[in-house]
């Protein structure tokens, strides 16, 4: 099968900060002032890196995942490796901004899925952003102004403190949005549904069955649905047909590529069947998808 080129940039840790420094796993500033610095960054982009945006001041939206959200006093938005993200702001916005890289946790804790486990880490948007309010909000202000003043310290003790820091600010959000209070998950099954994540997103376009991924993690598919169900709220194939629909949407922004050749890269047999699947779960067709985008050409 013939592969395209998704055209949508993906930034690293490296190439936002500009520099090799001792914490080059983490990147922590005022919103307003890292705006500055990154103006071209409102256009659809992904990151490779765990992203974290607190907002004191501002408006106009952002999406996830082509998710719309309001910007609001208060909000904080996390997201995962991976997602598209776009900014669309209106007057003067600002906060605080945390970007780190996989290496940050798993060099530091021996639960290698520790993130997983709060559910604005899925990678579902809807679950992604919080409103904060009263104390929590004063809370979260404090601890990232305490994250941000810690990397502009940067002695040797600076990476755990900072760790330390973003831990404390995981369970208070946690605590404070009652529809992402966790479940007590073992870890193995943590681990599974992550690797089943991560063969999904490698394989989404050749493999649309759960027991094409039930037999790679030699486990039964009646207990990969079980645990998709239990973790995320939906069955495996549920999980699988979002993944095409989230990188056809991909595709689909990027002007150069024909409603045709989308249809190709996902493995359709043909441009009908790509509309029909496309229209079903999105109640539009790939060509209003992309007009409603602002990318039809």
């Amino acid at each position: 099968m013939k592969q395209l080129k998704n055209t949508i940039p993906v930034f690293d840790i490296c190439s936002l900060s500009g520099q090799d420094e001792a914490l080059h796993e983490i990147i922590a500033d005022p919103f307003a002032a890292y705006l500055k610095v990154h103006p071209n960054l409102h256009l659809p982009h992904r990151h490779s890196f765990y992203h974290i945006v607190f907002f004191t001041e501002g408006g106009g939206y952002h999406t996830i995942d082509f998710e719309r959200f309001d910007v609001k006093a208060g909000q904080i938005y996390f997201m995962i490796p991976g997602q598209v993200h776009s900014w669309n702001f209106k007057g003067s916005v600002d906060g605080f901004v945390v970007n780190f890289s996989d290496e940050l946790f798993r060099s530091f804790l021996s639960n290698e899925v520790y993130l997983a486990q709060y559910p604005f880490f899925k990678g579902i948007a809807g679950e992604s952003v919080c409103q904060l309010t009263g104390k929590t909000r004063e809370e979260v202000n404090g601890i990232l102004g305490r994250i941000v003043a810690e990397q502009r310290r940067n002695d040797a003790l600076s990476p755990d403190l900072i760790r330390a820091y973003l831990m404390e600010l995981f369970i208070i959000v946690h605590r404070a949005c009652p529809a992402s209070v966790p479940a007590r998950i073992p870890q193995q099954n943590q681990l599974i549904l992550a690797n089943f994540r991560k063969l999904v997103d490698s394989y989404y376009a050749e493999k649309r069955l759960p027991k094409d991924y039930a037999a790679m993690l030699y486990i039964t598919p009646n207990h990969l649905n079980a645990l998709c169900k239990d973790l995320m709220g939906k069955p495996a194939g549920e999980m699988i047909r979002d993944r095409i629909l989230l990188e056809a949407k991909r595709l689909l922004i990027n002007a150069g590529l024909g409603i045709s050749e989308v249809a190709l890269q996902l493995n359709f047999s043909d441009n009908s069947h790509f509309t029909k699947f496309f229209k079903k779960n999105t109640q539009l067709t790939p060509e209003e998808f992309r007009k409603a985008s602002g990318n039809a050409g």
